[in-house]
C-alpha cells in the first residue's frame, strides 16, 4: 500500500530537523539529485488538469527562487468538495513557499550568504477506492535551505455518504487502542524492514533510539483493502528520523486487520472494516 500525522494538509514544520543540520554544507535540491539523493523531479511551470472537474491535477513550477510540485489523482477530481479542499491547500502551500523564498532571498542578500532555492513537493495517491470511502496518502518533501530536503506523509479518507474528509486515526476509539492492537506485529515487521536496510547490522549504542520500536499510531496511519469491499489492511508510513537515520529513508509497514484491530474501531465505522483472511 502506498503514505506527519493528521488528515489536514501537512504544513511541514521541519525547522528542528533543519536547524540540527545547520552546521552542514547546504546543497540545492538539484545538486542533491545529481548525487543520487531522493528529490522529486520538477519540470517547467505547468498546470496539467488544473481546475477541471473529474480530472487529475498536477502543478509544477521551477525558477531561481523555488521548486514546487503538487498533484492529486482523478479520483479526487471526481469529488467536488474534496477537489476544492485540495485546490485551496495547493494555493496556500505555494503562496507560503513563495513568501518564504522571497524572504530568505532578501535576507541572504542582506547578510551576504548564498541563497539556495526552496522546495515543496506533494503527491496524493489512491490507497484504495471503496463503495463508500476513498482512502488517500500523500508523499511530501520540503526543502527550506538546510543540508537536505525532509520527507513526510499525510493521509485522509473521504466519507462519500457524509461528504466529509476524515483522518484515518479517527476511525479508532483512540490512538492508544490502535497502537495496542497492532504493536506486537508492527514492531516485528519494523525490525524485519530495518534488518533489510541495514544488511542485518545494528546501528550500535550511539543511536539507541533507532534500535527501539516506535509508537505506530504516532506515524501516518493509512487504511487499505485487498478486496475493494472493506478496509482489511492497516498501513503505517514512517518518515526518516522516526525509526532510523535520514540515510535509511522512510519505512512502510502493512498489517492485516485482525479481531483485535476490529475491537479498536469505533462502533459506527465497524461495518466498513473486515478481518483479513
Amino acid at each position: 500500500m502506498s503514505i506527519s500525522k493528521s488528515a489536514l494538509l501537512p504544513t511541514l514544520t521541519l525547522g528542528l530537523l533543519i536547524a540540527g543540520c545547520s552546521g552542514e554544507k547546504q546543497e540545492t535540491p538539484a545538486a542533491l539529485a545529481s548525487k543520487g539523493a531522493t528529490v522529486p523531479a520538477v519540470a517547467a511551470p505547468s498546470e496539467a488538469g488544473a481546475a477541471q472537474p473529474g480530472a487529475a491535477r498536477e502543478v509544477k513550477q521551477s525558477n531561481p527562487l523555488f521548486e514546487f510540485s503538487y498533484a492529486y489523482p482523478a479520483a479526487v477530481g471526481a469529488i467536488p468538495d474534496l477537489k476544492a479542499q485540495l485546490d485551496a491547500e495547493l494555493d496556500k502551500l505555494k503562496a507560503d513557499l513563495v513568501k518564504n523564498a522571497e524572504d530568505q532571498k532578501a535576507e541572504s542578500k542582506k547578510q551576504g550568504f548564498p541563497f539556495n532555492p526552496l522546495g515543496s513537493w506533494v503527491e496524493w495517491k489512491v490507497v484504495t477506492d471503496l463503495p463508500g470511502w476513498l482512502s488517500l496518502s500523500a508523499d511530501i518533501s520540503d526543502y527550506q535551505g538546510g543540508a537536505h530536503p525532509n520527507h513526510g506523509f499525510n493521509a485522509l479518507v473521504w466519507d462519500r455518504q457524509a461528504d466529509q474528509r476524515r483522518a484515518p486515526i479517527d476511525f479508532f476509539t483512540s490512538k492508544a487502542a490502535l497502537a495496542q492492537a497492532i504493536r506486537k506485529d508492527f514492531c516485528a515487521a519494523l525490525d524485519r524492514e530495518r534488518a533489510k536496510k541495514r544488511g542485518g547490522q545494528g546501528l550500535g549504542g550511539a543511536v539507541p533510539e533507532f534500535e527501539k520500536c516506535i509508537d505506530p499510531a504516532e506515524s501516518t496511519v493509512i487504511l487499505g483493502s485487498s478486496n475493494r469491499q472493506a478496509f482489511d489492511r492497516i498501513g503505517v508510513l514512517i518518515a526518516p528520523y522516526e525509526a532510523g537515520p535520514y540515510a535509511e529513508g522512510s519505512y512502510e509497514v502493512t498489517l492485516p486487520v485482525t479481531p483485535a484491530v476490529l475491537a479498536a474501531v469505533k462502533p459506527e465505522y465497524r461495518p466498513a472494516f473486515a478481518a483479513k483472511r
